[in-house]
């Protein structure tokens, strides 16, 4: 049987995107958070959490916006025109959160300014990708190959509704991941705002999922037809039993049990995402056959992507497995 390289690639791309949105959800998250722990210790333990793995995480990002390019190059000439704004916006945000990192640590003075790059960046990249994700879901209009809609349609209530969601979502991940990697005063405070960013986080899937599927006919029948209605009750239920392992894991002061149950509730909605517009990669426009290369360059990337993913996958568990543990207070970035 042939094999169906366009759907290989689509399930390889989906994965690195999925792998960015929760490995660097949660360092966002860290910095989204930064302004409530208001020592400067605090500040400096929480940047020490994140700091050997941040960089890395972004590797998934260039994996899934280069492959978009290589494999999919109707898909990224439609999409990045009608996402310019928030695309544009997340890099800048991402750039500010990167350099703070380094000048943070070098100078006393101007301290205060980089603290809030740190966390103003990290604001404006997660509500820049929740934005993008909404103008996406949305759908982007295509005629002959091409996007046709205007400089502002990626502005819409829906669309600022999901930079908002992905914003307390990713709030979520960094206290849950503070919980797990720091101790004392800092771990109790962030096992509080895990508490309202936990429920914040579910009433805001309520409200994206309920609005969903009345976007577009095609949402509207995969989630209200059979046999797709079936994921009507088992995400849901899922979701219900992620967030009941959350609320236990805060209750019983488990370290690591409200992060894992964090990540499968965003494992849950993307999985949510993906039901409603397979096989489209622009909703409801241009299929991933459609937006495919040749054969032949799939098959060239491939081979090269059959080697460089599981290089990826060993050295970002390898970084996590040498850093795992608690944060030693006592030790610095540099």
């Amino acid at each position: 049987m042939e094999l169906d390289l366009a759907f290989i690639w689509a399930a390889i791309i989906a994965f690195a995107v999925l792998a960015y949105v929760i490995l660097d959800g949660f360092d966002l998250g860290v910095g989204i958070l930064f302004p409530f722990f208001p020592e400067k210790h605090e500040k400096d333990v929480m940047m020490n959490s994140v700091a050997p793995v941040w960089d890395g995480n972004e590797t998934w990002l260039v994996l899934g916006g280069g492959g978009l390019l290589a494999v999919f190059p109707l898909a990224y000439a439609t999409i990045l025109p009608a996402l310019y704004a928030p695309i544009i916006a997340m890099l800048l945000g991402l750039i500010f959160r990167g350099v703070a990192f380094e000048y943070r640590w070098r100078t006393k003075r101007a301290e205060p300014l980089w603290n809030w790059a740190f966390t103003g960046g990290s604001v404006v990249a997660a509500f820049a990708q929740g934005v993008a994700l909404g103008a996406l879901v949305q759908g982007i209009p295509v005629e002959n190959r091409a996007y046709t809609g205007g400089w502002w349609d990626w502005l819409t209530p829906f669309s600022v509704t999901t930079g908002l969601a992905v914003l307390i979502g990713y709030a979520l991940l960094g206290a849950t991941w503070l919980i797990m990697k720091t101790s004392g005063e800092l771990a109790e405070r962030a096992r509080r705002y895990a508490y309202v960013a936990g429920v914040a986080t579910l009433v805001a899937m309520g409200i994206v999922s309920l609005w969903t599927p009345f976007l577009e006919p095609l949402y509207l029948q995969r989630w209200f037809s059979w046999p797709t209605a079936a994921f009507s009750l088992i995400v849901p239920a899922l979701v219900a039993a992620c967030f009941l392992v959350l609320a236990h894991g805060l209750r019983t002061h488990h370290d690591s049990r409200p992060f894992i149950a964090s990540l499968g509730l965003f494992v849950l909605g993307y999985a949510g995402i993906g039901i409603s517009f397979y096989p489209y990669i622009v909703p409801t426009s241009v299929t991933i056959w459609d937006a495919a290369a040749p054969d032949e360059s799939l098959a060239f990337l491939l081979v090269g992507a059959l080697v460089l993913v599981p290089l990826i996958l060993a050295y970002t568990a390898y970084a996590y497995w040498v850093f795992r543990g608690k944060v030693n207070p006592e030790e610095g970035y540099h």
